[in-house]
């Protein structure tokens, strides 16, 4: 990190706490988090706000992101139209199932949640838009990984510190290059209360026109009622239909094959 530059990497993490706060902050708590003085943050502040990216409500002296963030992902976000592609497909199957539906994608070896689809249960899945979780003890995670070349597999395995979140996280290399393995024969991957205490979630992949996996999405929910008889009897062929249907739109073609490749 020695070679950043430090107003540059103060400002950027300003505003990646703001990112955390949609409405707003004050600038005392926002020194606090930053780890900055008050000045400082000011400082900072002050170029931002000047150039859009930051905006300040001068009623309650809170900061939040502006719209220039918004103009600097609009390319992005157009090349990212696997959200709204997905998004009806994701809408019946929680229809379908009513449990929480998650779309994701792979971002600098994690998972990155790119939309979220609430179920009308009092219990509910925390989850927000733009988070992220590790791979290793996700349904996602574990999808995404499956369908990776051996060289990025391995490049991104190399950097994980297998801990063990639950009873069920898998803890070494061996352990989850197996899990991945059986994933690509079933074309499904569960998180067997891995990630969290309670929480049990299945995952299948969306493919491109080459057969590729862009991206991934999961059901999940209280493992009392995300039980395994639900997973067997209706999970399994409920989310390999998604998959189907969603991966259709980007020219993908089931071929009648035992792997995914």
């Amino acid at each position: 990190m020695s070679n950043n530059v430090q107003s540059i990497e103060r400002a950027l993490t300003i505003l990646d706490m703001l990112s955390e706060y949609p409405d707003g902050i004050q600038i005392t708590r926002l020194s606090e988090l930053v780890g900055l003085n008050k000045s400082t943050t000011h400082r900072l502040l002050s170029t931002l706000v000047n150039m859009n990216y930051v905006v300040k409500d001068d009623t309650t002296d809170k900061y939040k992101l502006g719209l220039q963030i918004v103009y600097l992902s609009r390319n992005i976000l157009s090349n990212m139209n696997i959200t709204e592609i997905s998004k009806p497909y994701l809408e019946k199957l929680v229809r379908d199932v009513n449990e929480t539906v998650h779309l994701c994608i792979e971002d600098n070896g994690e998972v990155m949640y790119v939309d979220k689809i609430e179920s009308n249960q009092t219990i509910r899945m925390y989850s927000r838009i733009g988070s992220r979780a590790p791979m290793y003890c996700t349904g996602v995670g574990k999808v995404l990984l499956s369908g990776m070349s051996e060289t990025k597999f391995n490049k991104i395995v190399s950097k994980i510190e297998f801990f063990p979140r639950t009873e069920a996280t898998i803890t070494s290399k061996e352990e989850l290059i197996r899990e991945v393995e059986k994933i690509k024969q079933q074309q499904y991957s569960l998180d067997n209360v891995e990630y969290q205490d309670g929480i049990r979630c299945i995952a299948a992949p969306i493919y491109d026109y080459n057969g590729n996996i862009i991206a991934t999405f999961s059901i999940s929910g209280p493992s009392n009622r995300i039980t395994m008889d639900v997973v067997n009897n209706l999970l399994i062929d409920k989310v390999r239909q998604t998959t189907a249907e969603i991966s259709l739109n980007f020219g993908y073609v089931e071929k009648k094959t035992n792997t995914i490749f």
